[in-house]
């Protein structure tokens, strides 16, 4: 059984295709997630509605909680962490991300880099040790990715008012959307990053209907592969 964690940016509500004024990216994580259990109705999905309910900033106690080792936390430090517990918790748990995140202002929404803030901890996420070698997925010495103890995936499925944005198109240089989270993502140990999105948001018509069409179509072949691949892995497990 897969599990995974379907995560929600978008401050709007409905999506696109079937309310009013609704999120791309809504429509996106759903068409993932609808047709990933279409495949395997056993999947277990835990959802996450960070557009509607962000999670909390940083803040000195924050900091001063995360940075404290775990023995000697005291009950308000802990009520600080709580939040940021469960995210990671999720993260943990889960083999793929399935995260809808649409690029503002040429980046993530304040919301979405709140839980990015929140789930790279020091001794949760990641760690810092002197004599660890290379790691795995970056260019970075003595930083000890945790979740790199088994193959999770990440993918971000995201919406641009313009276009051209891709790697090796006129506008790939004004994009810090993808390549932040998955910076961020690969630090902690999610070694495996894939990333379809929407454009021609501003323009609409038929440029926004084929980007539209082309990005669901290649969702589509995304969970047929991601899926094909678990299960090969699992069948190799032993009994």
């Amino acid at each position: 059984m897969t599990r995974l964690l379907h995560l929600d940016a978008s401050p709007r509500p409905g999506r696109a295709g079937t309310h009013d004024h609704g999120s791309h990216t809504r429509r996106l994580t759903q068409h993932f997630v609808s047709h990933w259990r279409t495949l395997e109705p056993d999947v277990e999905i835990v959802y996450r509605d960070i557009g509607a309910n962000p999670p909390q900033l940083t803040s000195v106690e924050w900091i001063e909680a995360a940075f404290t080792p775990i023995e000697r936390l005291t009950e308000p430090m802990r009520a600080v962490l709580a939040e940021s517990d469960a995210l990671v918790n999720e993260v943990e748990r889960a083999d793929i991300l399935v995260l809808g995140v649409p690029m503002y202002n040429f980046g993530p929404p304040a919301a979405f880099k709140a839980w990015i803030d929140n789930i790279v901890r020091i001794g949760r996420t990641v760690d810092f040790d002197l004599d660890y070698g290379a790691h795995p997925f970056m260019p970075l010495g003595q930083y000890v990715p945790l979740l790199a103890d088994r193959k999770r995936h990440a993918v971000l499925l995201s919406s641009r008012g313009g276009y051209d944005f891709d790697p090796g198109r006129s506008m790939a240089a004004f994009n810090h959307l993808e390549p932040s989270v998955r910076t961020a993502l690969q630090f902690i140990g999610i070694g495996d990053f894939h990333d379809i999105a929407i454009e021609h948001q501003e323009e609409g018509g038929k440029a926004l209907a084929a980007s539209t069409e082309s990005a669901l179509a290649r969702i589509d072949r995304l969970v047929e592969r991601l899926l094909s691949e678990a299960t090969a892995r699992r069948q190799l497990q032993p009994a």
